[in-house]
């Protein structure tokens, strides 16, 4: 290492021994090297040579050799200087330039990253940031830069980010520049972003970016595009990094006065993280946008701001939004502008949608429909609630007039889905204003929702569009489910209430697709698949299904008994429930099912499947299981006597979960004359025994008359239907326990032979 010393004296007295800019191949697009300065050894001050218009230039070849054939250091100091004279006295083409990286190959540029001597009187990294320097030409070969060789380096490229010395040191700036060329155009291969993320680059652009040292700008701008590729692993390998970054951009944002404010806009949905943002950031972001958005600006100025808003209102909902006269003026201005700016962009026929910025917009609206709608803890009073309903009806207005125009070809675009999505959040708490339009919408819905259900992975990459369109930079959250129809299902299930819509939906097919549906997505939920995995939705989606169902068994009984469909679905729901009461946490998808089936049950009586099959005694043994274990005996402190209380898996969904039971109880009722086996089957089963000894052991009084008569309906019916019954309930004392209640109809039926 004596001569190589000695080399490296006489070049920092004369200047670079070698220039690195003769040695450039084309740059890898997206990652330009930079001419950030121009003292020390820099790859970023690099440009082509001028090609050779053809043939090989005879004393380059002889010094290649030479290069080749370099037995040490001082050698190869001795070659690189000549080939980068003979480079300056004639043109290169691109193979040429390669070549001359291969005869430097990579154990030269290795040894001096791994150096830890400098020669005398030269400051410590001086070999480093020649090392750099070459790896940096190197890396403006794409090949080269994906090459393992490079790829090894990074750990050792990351610690030069955040190493310390002389900020004022040209040379350390220079290999600063070429470090951050180095990982640039690792970042622009393919697989790059996951090997930076693996070898620590990540945490050490934050920690370059926090202590604004020379380049900070550079570690932050390679920051955003490893976010943009690979937004999950880096949260993964730097969440407390990341955050830090966060909590510095959401500071400079609330604070900024100049125009860095909207660029900050820009960037800073990209550093809101997959999990919780923390409060403090939450709080200077809110009091940004306020200040922007409550001045009068540009439509590049505000676009950005309403971006960022849609972005938080997706991750956080309505938590980042202050309580209080602030918080409830800031958010009416939110949606106020966002209804604005999808009237105007939906309404002109012919004007070019600006769709990023309208499906913000969308998701703006989508935060004042949830809290217009909320009864407690809202942030908006009830006139302003008022205000903004009227404000949003016009806009979805503009928003039907849209699909309104789209014709097949487009039904498959992102932000045709966006506009589905809306409508969808629109419809599910309000249908009855627009309901013209609405009706006229419907037939598009149909076969929209059809078209996507029929090709359902380009629904869900739809849906990953649309998130990436407007909301989040990768990846969709659980508010944004992959299929139209189940965007759809909450509005249907008001519309079939309705006789127009009901006619229209039935008309065009909905029943059947809604079966076809239901089914597909209850084969989630069956046996072999993991349901801990699924996403709350498809459970939701399924209730809301049976809520249709259960409007179109009672407004249209004739299209259940003739549609070919219901009978399938009839038959998946007797296979299903026995297995679905068994399980933990699924009662109220339970009580769905049950409801939704005894009451098809009387409309499909004459069907062969309900003749006392296995299956369909296995349905009915399942819902009285379902209706039978609702309430129980519990004592009272200071009284002999219990009173009649819901169990405790039924006592946190009872709102939820009580019309239904009533519901299904009322349809069992109905079932007992239709099906003659299903009396002696629930004598077997000992319900109207047990139901009787449960009235008998609590106070009358503490029993409402809605459960009376729902109880006394079931006996009787029971009674009715079979003499074994009666018996048995006479062995209960059921004439006296229906003395007691005031149950006229069953004690006269227990009175009779």
């Amino acid at each position: 290492m004596v001569l190589l010393a000695h080399s490296l004296e006489v070049t920092l007295d004369q200047g670079p021994f070698f220039n690195p800019k003769d040695l450039q191949v084309q740059p890898l697009k997206g990652a330009p090297p930079r001419e950030l300065g121009k003292a020390g050894i820099m790859a970023s001050d690099c440009e082509p040579a001028l090609n050779q218009a053809e043939g090989r230039n005879p004393t380059l070849e002889r010094y290649l050799g030479a290069l080749r054939e370099a037995k040490n250091d001082s050698e190869q100091f001795a070659a690189l200087l000549l080939v980068t004279k003979a480079v300056k006295a004639g043109d290169i083409d691109a193979k040429t330039r390669r070549r001359i990286f291969d005869a430097v190959g990579f154990t030269f540029p290795n040894r001096l990253l791994t150096s830890k001597e400098a020669p005398d009187g030269c400051p410590d990294h001086v070999l480093r940031a020649l090392g750099v320097a070459l790896l940096a030409c190197f890396c403006s070969d794409p090949e080269l830069a994906a090459h393992p060789q490079v790829l090894n380096k990074i750990p050792i490229l990351s610690t030069f980010l955040t190493a310390r010395g002389d900020p004022d040191d040209a040379a350390r700036r220079s290999m600063i520049d070429d470090t951050y060329q180095c990982l640039t155009a690792v970042a622009g291969t393919p697989r790059g972003p996951r090997h930076l993320i693996a070898g620590g680059t990540v945490s050490a652009l934050c920690q370059a970016y926090l202590g604004h040292g020379y380049g900070f700008d550079q570690a932050l701008a390679l920051l955003v595009g490893l976010l943009a590729a690979a937004e999950t692993q880096c949260w993964k390998e730097a969440e407390p990094d990341l955050l830090a970054v966060l909590r510095g951009l959401s500071e400079d944002f609330q604070k900024a006065e100049d125009a860095s404010k909207f660029e900050l806009c820009q960037l800073l949905p990209l550093f809101l993280p997959p999990t919780t943002v923390p409060s403090e950031c939450l709080r200077d972001l809110q009091a940004g946008l306020a200040r922007i958005l409550g001045s009068k600006l540009s439509s590049w100025q505000r676009n950005p701001a309403l971006k960022l808003a849609a972005r938080l209102a997706h991750a956080c909902g309505s938590d980042w939004i202050p309580v209080g006269s602030s918080g409830s003026k800031f958010l009416a201005l939110l949606v106020n502008l966002a209804c604005v700016e999808v009237r105007l962009a939906l309404e002109e026929t012919g004007t070019e949608v600006k769709e990023d910025v309208v499906t913000a917009c969308y998701a703006l609206m989508e935060l004042g429909i949830q809290e217009c709608t909320r009864c407690e803890q809202s942030l908006l009073k009830e006139p302003q609630k008022v205000q903004l309903v009227s404000i949003m009806k016009e806009a979805i207005g503009a928003v039907i007039h849209y699909l309104q125009q789209v014709g097949p070809e487009k039904q498959k675009e992102p932000f045709v889905f966006a506009s589905v999505r809306i409508l969808g959040a629109w419809l599910a708490e309000e249908t009855s204003s627009l309901r013209k339009e609405v009706c006229q919408l419907l037939p598009f819905l149909v076969r929209y929702a059809k078209t996507l259900y029929e090709e359902a992975e380009e629904a869900n990459d739809l849906s990953q569009q649309v998130a990436t369109l407007a909301i989040s930079p990768t990846t969709p959250g659980p508010t944004w489910p992959g299929d139209a129809l189940r965007l759809l299902l909450p509005g249907w299930c008001h519309l079939t209430v309705e006789d127009g819509p009901r006619e229209i939906l039935i008309k065009e097919g909905a029943p059947s697709l809604l079966c076809k549906y239901f089914l597909q997505q209850w084969e989630l939920t069956s046996p072999g698949h993991d349901t801990s995995v699924l996403p709350d939705s498809v459970e939701i989606g399924l209730q809301t299904c049976c809520h249709i169902f259960l409007n179109l068994v009672v407004t249209a009984p004739g299209l259940i008994k003739r549609d070919a469909c219901f009978t399938s679905l009839m038959n998946t729901l007797m296979t299903s429930l026995p297995a679905l009461v068994q399980q933990q946490g699924r009662l109220l998808l339970a009580a769905n099912v049950a409801t939704l089936g005894l009451l098809m049950a009387r409309l499909l009586s004459t069907s062969p499947a309900l003749q006392g099959t296995p299956a369909s005694r296995g349905f009915f043994a399942a819902a009285i299981l379902f209706l039978s274990q609702s309430h129980v005996a519990r004592a009272t402190p200071g009284s002999d006597q219990a009173v009649l209380a819901l169990s405790p898996d039924y006592e946190g969904i009872w709102a939820d979960l009580q019309e239904l039971w009533f519901l299904g109880m009322q349809a069992f009722t109905g079932c007992v004359p239709l099906l003659p086996w299903l009396a002696p089957a629930a004598l077997r089963s000992r319900w109207p025994q047990e139901l009787l000894q449960l009235l008998g052991s609590v106070s009358p009084n503490s029993v409402k008359p809605e459960m009376v008569a729902a109880y006394q309906g079931v006996l009787v019916e029971l009674a009715r239907a079979n003499r074994l019954c009666r018996e048995a309930m006479r062995l209960q004392a059921g004439e006296e326990t229906a003395s007691h209640y005031r149950m006229a109809a069953l004690e006269q039926c227990l009175s009779e032979p």
